[in-house]
């Protein structure tokens, strides 16, 4: 368990805040680690765990494929997604459809998120940050990475069904 005071999710704001962090991110995904940063962008918004970005140089960015669809944030604009794909030449490639999702061109509030990733955690073999092991936001929509040093009750959850 994390030493850090608790962050309670119910006061982050709305309209979401944008915040840098220096803290270290780790994620795992198809067997290797996919990214790696001390540097991170992190959206807080009222009952969500943070989403976390990362910097495109820091993912392996020979995974990322363009995926199906997109979706529209009322805050950030229109997302795209991303598949991650693992070729290593054998009989059979890896694939995680719709894994990331980036802002190509984000609203001018957020144009800082521009080329940046977000993903899943439900997805990826596992995230760290600051080496505390992220927890998924729960609901297959939202990509927020609940951390130990975080209050919910979190938007997605079954058990408050008032905050869908």
């Amino acid at each position: 368990m994390s030493s850090r005071r608790p962050d309670q999710v119910a006061l982050y704001p709305r309209p979401p805040a944008l915040v840098a962090c220096s803290l270290p991110v780790q994620v795992r995904a198809l067997g290797e680690e996919l990214a790696s940063s001390d540097h991170s962008l992190w959206v807080l918004e009222t009952f969500h765990p943070p989403t976390i970005y990362l910097p495109p140089q820091a993912l392996r960015s020979a995974w990322l494929r363009p995926g199906s669809g997109r979706s529209f944030c009322e805050w950030k604009g229109v997302a795209s997604y991303w598949d991650l794909l693992r070729d290593d030449g054998g009989p059979q490639e890896r694939r995680l459809s719709r894994a990331l999702w980036s802002y190509p061109q984000p609203t001018e509030r957020f144009s800082a998120l521009a080329g940046w990733f977000s993903l899943y955690p439900a997805l990826m073999d596992g995230c760290w940050v600051d080496g505390e092991p992220v927890q998924p936001q729960p609901g297959g929509f939202y990509g927020g990475w609940i951390l130990p040093w975080l209050q919910g009750p979190f938007k997605g959850d079954p058990a408050h069904p008032e905050l869908r």
